[in-house]
């Protein structure tokens, strides 16, 4: 008796659990947020590289710029339960998505030869939007209701102070670089509860 024919055909049981199709998915996700992650690290040390002094200086750290509408994971955001994680993570890389792409347009302005750290503003930009609809995959592979992206607040409200000045502009793509670093990394710490086998 040939597979086909016998029990293993798995069109033959339709009893047959979604579950691996839930667990691949985590997985799948938590690779990308984990390549993610190093790109995004990459990203900022890049970024650092072409804003001149005192950018990169020991000891400079300019004043936490506020994004309106998107702020760093808070300190208890590991005590809430996973979807709600899940749920936050897939907004805030909503929000980052336009934050990077306001971040690479001024600086094609201020850095026009940066090829590289033009090219990996664009790449973050497209990356955070895929990770954020895999996070959402997964909440409704979960049967989770996921909330839309709400209509760009936070790259509306950052656009005065990307158009500010040149230190402003900088300031701000220094912060939005350093959130979508923080985001990835706690995408890829939420979804790592979840994998099988996991710390969860």
């Amino acid at each position: 008796m040939s597979l086909r024919e016998g029990s293993l055909d798995p069109q033959a049981d339709s009893s047959i659990s979604s579950v691996p199709h839930l667990e691949a998915k985590i997985r799948q996700t938590h690779s990308l947020a984990h390549l993610l992650t190093k790109y995004a690290e990459q990203l900022l040390q890049e970024y650092v590289q072409h804003q001149g002094d005192p950018f990169g200086l020991p000891g400079f750290a300019p004043q936490r710029l506020p994004v309106a509408g998107l702020s760093a994971p808070a300190s208890g955001h590991a005590s809430l339960p996973a979807q709600e994680r899940l749920r936050l993570d897939a907004a805030a890389l909503a929000e980052l998505s336009p934050l990077l792409d306001l971040v690479r347009r001024r600086q094609a302005e201020l850095n026009p030869r940066a090829a590289c750290l033009l090219r990996r503003l664009k790449d973050a930009a497209l990356q955070a939007r895929a990770l954020g609809a895999a996070v959402e995959d997964v909440l409704s592979a979960q049967g989770s209701e996921t909330r839309g992206p709400r209509p760009e607040p936070a790259a509306a409200a950052a656009a005065p102070a990307a158009a500010a000045g040149v230190f402003p502009a900088k300031v701000l793509g220094l912060r939005v670089c350093g959130l979508y670093r923080d985001w990835v990394s706690r995408t890829e710490g939420d979804l790592g509860q979840l994998v099988p086998g996991g710390p969860g």
